[in-house]
Order: C-alpha cells, then sequence, then structure tokens
C-alpha cells in the first residue's frame, strides 16, 4: 500500500489539535514559573504593596498564557499542518508516496 496523496485539511486539522495541546501544556508551564516568580517577588520586596502588585501582574500573565498559548499553537499548527501536507502531495506526485505494509 502507499499512500499517494493525503486530505490537506484533515492533516491541517490534527495538526493543529496536537500543536494546541502542546501549547496548552507550555502555558501551563509559563504560568506555573510566572507563579513562583510572582510569589518570590511578594516575598521578597520590602513594601509589601509593590510584592503583591508583582505578584498580581504574573497571576495575569499565566492566566494569558494558558487561554493564548493554545490559541497560537494551533493556529500555527494548522498553518503549518496544511503547508506540510500541501508540499507532500506535491512530492509524492514526484517520488511516488510513502510505502506502508500493513497487516490484517
Amino acid at each position: 500500500m502507499i499512500v499517494r496523496r493525503v486530505g490537506v485539511w484533515s492533516v491541517a486539522r490534527l495538526y493543529g489539535a496536537m500543536m494546541a495541546v502542546a501549547g496548552l501544556i507550555g502555558g501551563i508551564l509559563f504560568a506555573l514559573i510566572g507563579m513562583a516568580g510572582g510569589l518570590a517577588g511578594a516575598l521578597g520586596s520590602s513594601d509589601t504593596r509593590a510584592g503583591l502588585a508583582a505578584g498580581g501582574l504574573s497571576a495575569i500573565f499565566g492566566v494569558g498564557a494558558i487561554i493564548l498559548f493554545p490559541i497560537c499553537y494551533g493556529l500555527m499548527g494548522l498553518v503549518v499542518g496544511s503547508i506540510g501536507a500541501g508540499l507532500y502531495n506535491v512530492f509524492a506526485g514526484f517520488f511516488g508516496g510513502i510505502e506502508v505494509d500493513i497487516q490484517q
């Protein structure tokens, strides 16, 4: 069995979803690091108000990262997946595609 063509939209959707999950994981890590930095800023500041303001700002960036990272990564994955699938279709026309051995 030889894969001669792939559906561009199906590959793009799949890659976009995978990258959105990767963005969610990255956003969570970014939020955790931001919370740790905000806590360190709050505890290390001699002025309590400035420390709490820095902690609150870190929390806003953390929540923003959890929301924005998956959206940005998903959109980038959609674009890159569609470009990759289109290029696969072009090059598979020249070289014959990927040979897949399937056992039933």
